[in-house]
């Protein structure tokens, strides 16, 4: 049987492949076992078949997806220079049904192999998956979306974003959009602020030959969490189809600014020191293996930006990301507007109302103040909470879902990848002027001295 798709890795020895990737697709097919996807990997190594097959299959034992495996198990493997034309030739050509190349490549790779794709005749159909940073700015960042566009239609290229995951997406969408108490009170009539925050525990974890030269600001504010504000902020589309969702996010994209067009009031930096986080200890960042302590790369950043629009003028949104801290807080944070009048004779909890969602695992908080057990004129603070659709799959077996099926719904389109660049440059362009300090904080605190609590 000819399968329908042909997922051909690109990087098949690296870690991403064989950390993510190949686990995420044992899952995928132990969950729909219906589907009918050939494997193949291509790399530097000068790996056999057989050794390329026990890689998959260990992947696959990580997810508890052994039995999966025989539907793969007749996977091959290429040694192959993908920045050269005749191997990725050689590579389509080899596919059954519609191709699909997954480039889990460092970025600048992933950029000269889809050059060297202009020199290839390239099967009607076929995908292309590239791993996001998605450029290194606004500029880099559209030249590559010209070549891509002189390759394959836009809806056939996925800028991977493993944050946008089906399950986390619509339940932002269906608490706001189907709950008649929510959706007519988001706006700034009735919002106060929107935080979006993804705080980790890890460290650098061997990931100095990225990360020192990205940082926190890009490596989660412009590659996730604007994606995430698109889609809690964005307009009500007419429908979740690839078009209609895409167009609601980009727009939101296009009229997003530095809060007050003042990049060094509206943006903090800083890198951790020496300390412990859950017992494990941490050196200072600049002495992790293959820091460069000159580059002065942040690991924890934080930017406000604003929605020129109507619904959202004049609400400040705060994005939050960091390494090495004591917390480990991935949420969505919308606190509402004080109430306009509070009767005389109430006392206690006052607090604007809060909505949270808490992106892994997937739940919902609402904090409201209430009338106390022992005094009914002393209110308390309660939250409200409740469980949220995980979904069935890990975040990147919701994007290899979408590659073999062909559903661009929930990858970036090239323009919103452009906008992102666009909204951070100001803040990049202060940091490496030196007009923002860059701040201290000892591993496993919770932030600098001096920043203000989330």
């Amino acid at each position: 049987m000819t399968a329908d798709t042909t997922l051909i890795i690109l990087g098949a020895s690296g870690d991403l492949t064989s950390r993510l990737l190949l686990p995420a697709l044992g899952q995928l097919l132990v969950r729909e076992p219906y589907r009918s996807v050939r494997l193949h990997g291509a790399g530097m190594d000068d790996w056999t078949d057989e050794h390329w097959r026990e890689v998959v299959e260990k992947a696959f034992e990580t997810t508890e997806a052994t039995g999966a495996f025989a539907a793969v198990s007749a996977t091959t493997y290429s040694k192959a220079d993908i920045t050269k034309p005749d191997d990725l030739q050689a590579l389509l050509n080899a596919a059954e049904g519609r191709p699909a190349l997954y480039f889990a490549v460092p970025p600048a790779v992933a950029e000269q192999a889809c050059t060297a794709l202009e020199a290839v005749e390239i099967p009607e159909g076929t995908i292309l998956a590239l791993e996001k940073p998605f450029g290194t700015d606004e500029a880099s960042a559209h030249e590559l979306n010209e070549v891509l566009a002189k390759l394959v239609p836009e809806r056939q290229v996925f800028r991977v974003d493993h944050f946008l995951g089906r399950s986390t997406v619509l339940n932002f969408l269906g608490v706001r959009f189907a709950n008649r108490l929510i959706e007519p009170v988001w706006s700034a009539d009735d919002i106060a602020s929107i935080v979006i925050q993804y705080d980790e525990s890890l460290g650098l974890e061997g990931r100095a030959g990225y990360y020192d030269r990205a940082g926190a600001l890009i490596d989660m504010i412009q590659s996730h969490l604007l994606q995430v504000m698109a889609f809690v902020t964005m307009e009500p589309p007419s429908s979740l189809d690839e078009i209609d969702l895409r167009d609601a996010t980009a727009a939101i994209l296009r009229a997003t600014h530095v809060l007050g067009d003042d990049p060094v009031a509206s943006s903090r930096r800083a890198r951790y020191t020496a300390g412990t986080v859950d017992g494990r200890e941490y050196p200072s960042y600049v002495d992790e293996k293959g820091v460069d302590p000159s580059r002065e790369t942040e690991t924890l950043a934080e930017m406000s930006v604003e929605i020129r629009t109507a619904r959202w003028q004049g609400v400040p949104i705060t994005l939050r990301s960091g390494k090495a801290l004591a917390d480990k807080d991935a949420e969505v944070i919308v606190t509402f507007q004080p109430v306009r009048h509070m009767p005389q004779g109430f006392t206690g909890e006052t607090a604007p109302t809060e909505l949270r969602f808490s992106l892994s695992p997937d739940t919902m908080s609402l904090g409201l103040n209430v009338n106390g057990g022992a005094d009914p004129l002393v209110l308390e603070r309660v939250s409200l909470q409740a469980d949220l659709g995980e979904g069935g799959r890990v975040a990147y077996a919701e994007v290899l879902s979408g590659i073999l099926d062909g559903d661009a719904m929930l990858s970036v389109r090239g323009d919103a990848a452009e906008q992102c660049w666009r909204i951070v440059q100001p803040v990049l362009d202060a940091w490496r002027a030196g007009t923002v300090p860059l701040d201290e904080y000892p591993a496993g605190s919770i932030a600098p001295e001096g920043w203000p609590t989330l």
